[in-house]
């Protein structure tokens, strides 16, 4: 089971295609009642690392990694350099911050979307005076129910921060909900089975959120877009829990105007300890570490 969690995790090599290969024809040599193989025949299969886990691909002249096969598709996954994919990631948010400007050097708004902007800047502002006519009330329950019925408009791409993150397509009011965390409810001592678990599938993080004492909830493989959220030292969100109908729930709220396109992170919170976790949101104000 290690070998086969080793080969789905981190794919397989040159070498473990040749011992496939081998151990195929000899399974065709032994007379033991697999008939069934004498109907199939070895298809070559373009290894997934060239050089083992985590290879990096040739490049041709033109800065493009080579494909042995002739398509990246069929040749799985290997290790993007850094280099790459920041440039990458400054060439995507240069496309999306930019405005197009006309020939005489003026911005001009993105058309097709300039109704869409407006309708969800006149929403932003009619919810944030419907919550001050309501203060009085109780506003965690109304506003977690608008969340129900009319869900913020999110997507995740690749961050800045750390692998995946969640960003806003719309703009978002202080002090609203964005997003509830949703996932497994388990106790402390089913939580601590399945992160050692995790660990031995070789899943590197685990999405468990701590509700309370007694309660975490574990998005690790059933949760939501909440879970791709980053921490920051400088976040513009907030995680709180709140209680509906007898249940607790953790729901993120902003902290401030959130812009379209612009990142959603809180902060972890958490507790201190002696091998410390690096932190990556390079905020002004950094602490340095997660914990």
């Amino acid at each position: 089971m290690t070998i086969l969690y080793d080969i789905w995790n981190g794919g397989i090599d040159e070498e473990d295609i040749r011992f496939l290969c081998v151990t195929y024809e000899r399974l065709l040599q032994q007379d033991n009642g697999m008939d069934w193989l004498n109907d199939t025949l070895w298809v070559y299969h373009p290894y997934i690392l060239p050089h083992g886990a985590g290879a990096k691909k040739k490049k041709r002249d033109d800065d493009i990694p080579e494909h042995v096969t002739g398509c990246a598709r069929s040749e799985g996954f290997y290790t993007i350099d850094k280099k790459d994919k920041i440039r990458y990631l400054n060439n995507t948010r240069a496309s999306t911050d930019e405005p197009p400007t006309d020939t005489q050097g003026m911005s001009i708004p993105a058309q097709p979307h300039a109704s869409t902007r407006a309708g969800s800047e006149r929403r932003s502002e009619q919810r944030r005076l419907l919550s001050s006519f309501t203060g009085s009330c109780d506003s965690d329950l109304l506003k977690f129910n608008q969340l129900k019925f009319r869900k913020k408009k999110l997507k995740f791409c690749k961050s800045h921060i750390h692998d995946w993150g969640l960003f806003a397509m719309e703009p978002i009011a202080a002090d609203e909900m964005v997003i509830e965390y949703v996932g497994q409810n388990i106790r402390q001592v089913i939580a601590d089975m399945r992160e050692k678990r995790y660990e031995d599938e070789g899943i590197g993080s685990s999405y468990m959120f701590r509700v309370d004492h007694d309660t975490i909830i574990d998005a690790t493989k059933c949760g939501n877009f909440a879970r791709f959220i980053n921490h920051s030292c400088n976040p513009n969100c907030y995680a709180k829990v709140i209680t509906v109908e007898s249940q607790k729930k953790i729901v993120i709220y902003s902290k401030q105007h959130i812009n379209v396109n612009e990142e959603i992170t809180y902060d972890y919170k958490f507790p201190i300890e002696d091998v410390k976790i690096p932190c990556l949101c390079n905020s002004e104000n950094c602490r340095g570490t997660l914990n």
